[in-house]
């Protein structure tokens, strides 16, 4: 209960901390018709991608096109914090690597699916490289990716989503998303020992597939 309880406060604080990104973005909203789907497990048919694969569907039921991708099978190096995205006349990020080929994708989309587990107290390596390199997202304010919309699920071996740190993990989203613009639609977590265990929880797969509609549909938590 006391762990609900934290979790919806940090949801009631991402609001209003976002409220005039959201305003500044209004006129750019538009209903979300392109989802990207990103997988960070290591695992294809893991406990995240199964919630993930409820959200897609979610999200298709309500007439999104969703393309998903495996992140553990592509190259993408971590951030060197160079800060060429920054400058001015910059054509991006410099490095040469699988993030040339998203960063078009991600800018195409209108809303975002992220699934990842919990593996070390926070989000896997996998994702975490990935969304550093949102950084050079936010070189131009916070309009770069204004107006889009995300959406994440989350697996974890512990019972608590405190001691786990799949908490650390979401913290961490809101804050990226709230960086770059990006509204967050909510998310959904769950724990589960073994692979294949939160493909058996009918109420997460039920929350899972709600969260992917409502990421398309623009409705509150």
């Amino acid at each position: 209960m006391a762990a609900e309880l934290l979790l919806n406060c940090m949801k009631l604080i991402y609001r209003y901390s976002s409220k005039r990104r959201r305003i500044e973005t209004m006129a750019e909203k538009k209903r979300v018709k392109r989802v990207l789907t990103l997988l960070g497990s290591p695992r294809k048919k893991g406990n995240s991608a199964s919630l993930a694969s409820a959200a897609t569907r979610g999200a298709e039921s309500a007439g999104a096109e969703v393309e998903t991708v495996y992140l553990n099978g592509l190259k993408i190096s971590a951030c060197q914090g160079c800060g060429s995205c920054r400058k001015a006349g910059r054509p991006g990020c410099v490095q040469d690597d699988d993030m040339q080929v998203l960063y078009p994708k991600i800018a195409a989309a209108d809303g975002f699916i992220i699934a990842s587990p919990v593996y070390w107290f926070t989000m896997s390596a996998q994702t975490k490289l990935f969304m550093d390199r949102w950084y050079m997202f936010g070189a131009d304010g916070y309009r770069a990716l204004g107006g889009k919309r995300a959406a994440v699920v989350m697996s974890y071996g512990d019972e608590d989503p405190f001691m786990s740190g799949c908490v650390n993990a979401l913290r961490s989203f809101q804050d990226a998303f709230r960086f770059v613009g990006i509204e967050l639609a909510g998310f959904v977590y769950g724990t589960g020992d073994k692979p294949g265990d939160l493909a058996e929880d009918a109420r997460l797969q039920v929350k899972a597939e709600d969260l992917g509609r409502r990421l398309i549909e623009g409705d509150p938590e």
